[in-house]
């Protein structure tokens, strides 16, 4: 073979192979790419790492759901082993969360150690969460009953109800721990069904941003009330809920109560919040009601039994 024979020979293998090699780095880069749209879809569905995503994917060989369980179960494990930890810290921050449903209404308190994690939307899923699992057992344990039914719980009491159909609250609250990594707790809650001719009146205070059907906020009252005008019944209640967290009463009193100045602590013989001419008892006189209960709560005080 002449020299110019071979070369033309080498440069046609050469451009084979550079051909071959480039149909091989492209058809890599869309494994790539569709590899890359699983991580950011596990990313998105599960919140968890970059790091993390990847390893799950290349541990179950890009099958997303066993990657995104496994996932959890990580989580799950590193949440009991920081919760373990960080039992000891105190956590006197968080929220108070507060549902009102027909007829019937819950109020939880969730503590963390700092306001920062207390604006987190997981921290807030937790407090939801807490809510309608609380108002849910309540509801099944009483759903046999008439009148007015009020139920309070308190801690591990707390902790051992059911997520929907899934984990308890205690797993959640470790899931919870792992991902934010601050110490956690269920402190309290109290739910209360009333008759179809009473009312539940509720007010939130320090409220957080992107509110749902679960207000939350630094404190919480519910108020139990018959009477009021038609129509009126929401604005009566959240009047009475704001006059319960301004004022703080711990106690109910009568209507025949005479004021004691301004160390009263019974709800009736204060001076109304937005009207301090007229007691409560005069204010609900005029609106022709009558307030049967109510329940406060703020978070990280200390609880006093039967104030509930």
């Amino acid at each position: 073979m002449s020299l110019p024979l071979f070369l033309r020979s080498v440069r046609t293998e050469l451009f084979k192979v550079s051909c071959q090699h480039a149909q091989s780095l492209h058809t890599g880069c869309r494994l790539l790419a569709a590899e890359k749209a699983l991580l950011v879809k596990l990313r998105k569905s599960t919140g968890y790492t970059f790091i993390n995503c990847k390893k799950a994917l290349e541990t179950f060989d890009n099958d997303i759901k066993r990657a995104e369980q496994w996932l959890h179960e990580q989580a799950q494990k590193e949440g009991w082993s920081k919760a373990n930890k960080l039992g000891g810290r105190k956590a006197k921050e968080g929220l108070i969360g507060l549902f009102v449903g027909d007829k019937a209404a819950v109020m939880v308190e969730v503590n963390c150690e700092t306001d920062f994690v207390a604006r987190n939307e997981k921290f807030q899923q937790l407090v939801k969460d807490v809510a309608y699992a609380t108002l849910t057992h309540h509801q099944n344990k009483h759903q046999d009953k008439t009148g007015y039914v009020k139920s309070s719980m308190e801690g591990d009491e707390l902790t051992k109800l059911s997520v929907g159909e899934g984990a308890s609250l205690a797993e959640q609250v470790a899931l919870t721990i792992g991902q934010l990594g601050e110490n956690m707790s269920v402190k309290r809650a109290v739910t209360l069904d009333v008759p179809a001719d009473w009312h539940i009146g509720s007010y939130v205070h320090g409220s957080v941003a992107g509110q749902t059907a679960v207000a939350m906020g630094r404190y919480g009252a519910l108020v139990v009330f018959q009477g009021g005008e038609e129509g009126s019944h929401e604005l009566l209640g959240h009047k009475l809920g704001q006059h319960i967290v301004g004022e703080s009463p711990v106690s109910l009193g009568n209507v025949d109560d005479l004021p004691c100045g301004e160390s009263e602590t019974r709800l009736l013989p204060q001076n109304f919040l937005q009207d301090p001419s007229r007691t409560v008892a005069q204010f609900l006189k005029g609106q022709n009601a009558r307030v049967l209960d109510f329940v406060r709560f703020q978070c990280g005080e200390t609880i006093v039994e039967g104030s509930e």
